[in-house]
């Protein structure tokens, strides 16, 4: 299948090429001219310009692969791309916009023909080997036309055991893509899984920091323990029902840098998080976890606790998110 693929940062790229290895062709373009250059010496064909990328898409319908910044850029080609393409085309958003903003976009397009898919797209700068899970809005029809691209980027069944009781024909949701309802569905649903991410990491940095503590001369000396963090993640990968791919990216740092001191503890937040609270807030829905997640990287950006480290310590393995300077 062709596609094309605006937008070549870490993830972008690493899209591009999972799906070449996947037999599909990809006309990719971005506003760095050396990211082009990169993937067309790898087997893609490069676009000078969104004019130039819809010239070259020559399949029909056209389906363009949108992976720039949440906000005004992935509004700004949208609105670019609506007016190059053309009745049947499809545009599909990867990036962290807001599902509102979807549903909108999806109602403006319609008159023109042009179909609008939104896909969550969780993954990371691992997403090349590992694949990644896709939680997709937009009309069924689109969506099944896409189905070959979605099955290439998403994982597969892997080894990861079927689910007790679940038939082998129940749907692709164990092959790391899941078709979750109309336009902005999508995006609703990797809101809420990062907000859930938040909550999680919060929970492993802030019990690493109460063993982090465990030493401290006030306590009894017979309730004292000096203990080996990095172990204990170690530890906590085999056979714990807290495993998950957070502790063992947190078991990676912490085997690269015992005591996070690369880190400064300065945790961002990239709007879901943001986003999910305010869709509790919606629906008279209790949040306290989550909305107690985001709130403490609020405060990260003024204090700096060894709980933020490991916090940005995370972010870093699964995101490549580096943190904010000064």
């Amino acid at each position: 299948m062709k596609i094309a693929m605006v937008g070549l940062g870490r993830m972008g790229a690493n899209m591009v090429r999972r799906l070449m290895k996947g037999g599909h062709q990809c006309v990719v373009h971005d506003r760095d001219p050396k990211a082009v250059e990169k993937l067309v010496s790898e087997g893609a064909i490069g676009a000078s310009s969104l004019e130039d990328l819809a010239k070259k898409l020559d399949a029909q319908p056209r389906a363009v692969w949108i992976m720039v910044p949440a906000g005004e850029a992935t509004e700004n080609t949208v609105q670019q791309l609506s007016g190059l393409l053309s009745k049947g085309d499809i545009i599909i958003d990867g990036g962290n916009s807001y599902f509102k903003d979807d549903a909108r976009r999806a109602k403006q397009l319609e008159p023109k023909g042009i179909r609008y898919v939104d896909a969550g797209t969780s993954g990371g700068v691992w997403g090349f080997e590992r694949g990644y899970c896709l939680m997709i809005g937009g009309q069924t029809e689109a969506v099944k036309y896409l189905e070959p691209i979605f099955a290439t980027l998403a994982p597969g069944i892997g080894s990861i055991e079927r689910t007790p009781g679940r038939k082998a024909d129940q749907g692709t949701a164990e092959k790391g893509y899941l078709h979750c309802g109309p336009p902005g569905a999508g995006h609703f649903v990797k809101m809420i899984h990062n907000g859930i991410e938040y909550g999680m990491m919060q929970a492993y940095a802030e019990g690493l920091d109460i063993m982090r503590g465990a030493n401290q001369k006030h306590l009894a000396p017979e309730h004292q323990y000096d203990l080996n963090l990095g172990e204990i993640c170690e530890l906590w990968r085999r056979g714990s029902v807290v495993t998950s791919w957070l502790l063992d990216l947190t078991a990676m740092a912490l085997l690269e840098d015992p005591k996070l001191e690369k880190y400064t503890g300065y945790v961002n937040d990239s709007g879901e998080g943001r986003w999910t609270v305010q869709a509790a807030v919606e629906e008279a829905v209790p949040a306290e976890v989550l909305t107690s997640s985001l709130y403490t990287r609020f405060r990260s950006r003024q204090e700096h606790t060894f709980a933020e480290k490991v916090l940005s310590a995370m972010r870093e393995k699964f995101g490549g998110h580096t943190e904010k300077k000064g």
